[in-house]
């Protein structure tokens, strides 16, 4: 009967500060950053990461190649001016044979135009041409940027999804840990356990506690790497609404298409094949060296008093022609220009070929990340099933007296392992999406919009 008193005391006395209590939560729940979530690091990190921000600005750089080997095409004119003060001496015998010196000072000036079109040089025609491909180059590298800029911020979200959920669970087998080590110990201090279940328990409570020191270290790390690409602090993200996620193949479901896929959309393969032409190009310049160039030049220029024996004349003078010059003999060294511009475009080619192939595995690699994570998936949902009914059974039992704490223990932490493993699974399977989207061009902001549907707050 007193027993009973106290305990409607005690709950008549924890209402107010259960209400306290929620009150608070409410609050702070009130005054809290909302979590972000995958769109929004992946647009904060388009205007903030250093590294595609570096990219961006060696595209703008490399893309003024271009008009600058245009320019070379294109007529040039020169224009030169001088004026000086000139000081004339000059001696000379008089009829007595006597040598007589005078000095004049007088001012001079020359001004002069030119205009000069090239009309075939070889070399920079094969110049322009090396400008264009350099230009498709730094493209596809920016692009490339760009994917890969989805997939640092996708994996760098889904590992600090996946450290906040080990965490979750680590917190929630170290309660269950303390309750069965309570649990234990009342059993032995009335007689009906034995020593070796409250040592089980202590062992179990002690190594958990130790992984949780390990979880919250990598939860801090992973927030720190995601707050790195987007440059701002982050308080909490989004979490995977399970419900959701609907496992599907890739599509189309063959892994043929995909590698074709990647080699006409990678923008990798872009980026070589736009490297064999530039140094296709550089055989082509040097070639250059044996070919005669010929530019049009018509030039006008004026004079005054430039004439030291007619120290007052003026003279202007018009002038239009051709200049032809013919290398004749360099001493071997274009030929060597030769030799080296063409071991490049061998590189190059072989660079080509090398990049193609790893392309495949890659391709491979994250196709087969997809279709056999799904399968994966379904298997470890049905062995989380089981784990609970494993969990449920074994604590019924050990009320019976049938089990062990031990055996309790066990199955708590085979069911943890099994959301483990889920949860990597699950995260596997998204990230190897997005991974094989890069690969072929497709990591966009539709694609991560098309992830971020998968999130809640």
């Amino acid at each position: 009967m007193m027993r009973n008193t106290l305990n409607t005391l005690s709950r008549a006395s924890a209402r107010p500060f259960k209400r306290l209590v929620l009150g608070g939560t409410l609050l702070s729940l009130s005054m809290a950053v909302w979590p972000i979530d995958l769109l929004q690091a992946y647009e904060a990190a388009r205007k903030q990461d250093a590294t595609i921000l570096a990219s961006r600005a060696a595209t703008e750089a490399g893309r003024e190649r271009l008009p600058q080997a245009r320019a070379q095409l294109l007529p040039n004119v020169a224009a030169s001016m001088a004026s000086n003060n000139n000081q004339l001496t000059s001696s000379a015998p008089n009829f007595l044979g006597q040598e007589q010196t005078s000095s004049t000072n007088y001012p001079s000036s020359n001004q002069t135009l030119t205009v000069r079109q090239p009309l075939f040089r070889p070399y920079l025609t094969a110049q322009h041409r090396q400008a264009k491909a350099q230009v498709d180059d730094v493209d596809a590298l920016l692009a490339q940027d760009e994917q890969n800029l989805a997939v640092r911020v996708s994996g760098a979200y889904f590992e600090a999804m996946l450290t906040h959920e080990q965490l979750a669970l680590v917190l929630a087998q170290r309660t269950a840990n303390m309750t069965q080590l309570d649990a234990a110990r009342k059993s032995f201090a009335a007689g009906a356990g034995t020593r070796t279940d409250v040592d089980e328990a202590q062992a179990r409570l002690d190594m958990t506690l130790a992984l949780e020191i390990e979880a919250r270290a990598n939860v801090a790390y992973t927030l720190r790497q995601l707050e790195a690409l987007v440059n701002q602090p982050i308080d909490r993200l989004a979490t995977l609404d399970v419900s959701k996620l609907e496992l599907l193949d890739p599509q189309p479901n063959r892994l043929d298409d995909w590698t074709g896929r990647a080699e006409q959309n990678s923008p990798q393969l872009q980026s070589l094949r736009a490297q064999v032409e530039v140094a296709r190009q550089e055989v082509e310049k040097a070639n250059s060296g044996h070919y005669p160039t010929l530019d049009a030049v018509v030039q006008w220029s004026r004079s005054e008093s430039e004439n030291v024996t007619n120290i007052k004349s003026r003279y202007t003078n018009s002038a239009i022609g051709l200049q032809l010059n013919i290398p004749i003999f360099a001493g071997g060294y274009v030929n060597s220009l030769v030799r080296q511009a063409r071991a490049g475009q061998e590189r190059s080619t072989q660079a080509l070929e090398a990049g193609r192939r790893d392309l495949g595995l890659r391709v491979h690699k994250e196709f087969r990340g997809v279709t056999e994570n799904v399968p994966r998936i379904k298997a470890l949902e049905q062995a989380l099933r089981s784990a609970d009914q494993l969990v449920l059974s074994s604590r019924k039992s050990f009320q019976a007296g049938s089990r062990t704490l031990l055996d309790v223990l066990n199955a708590e932490q085979q069911r943890v392992l099994v959301l483990r493993d889920l949860a990597q699974a699950r995260y596997l399977y998204l990230i190897s999406n997005i991974r094989l989207l890069a690969l072929v061009g497709g990591a966009d902001v539709e694609a991560v919009v098309a992830i971020n549907r998968l999130l809640q707050n």
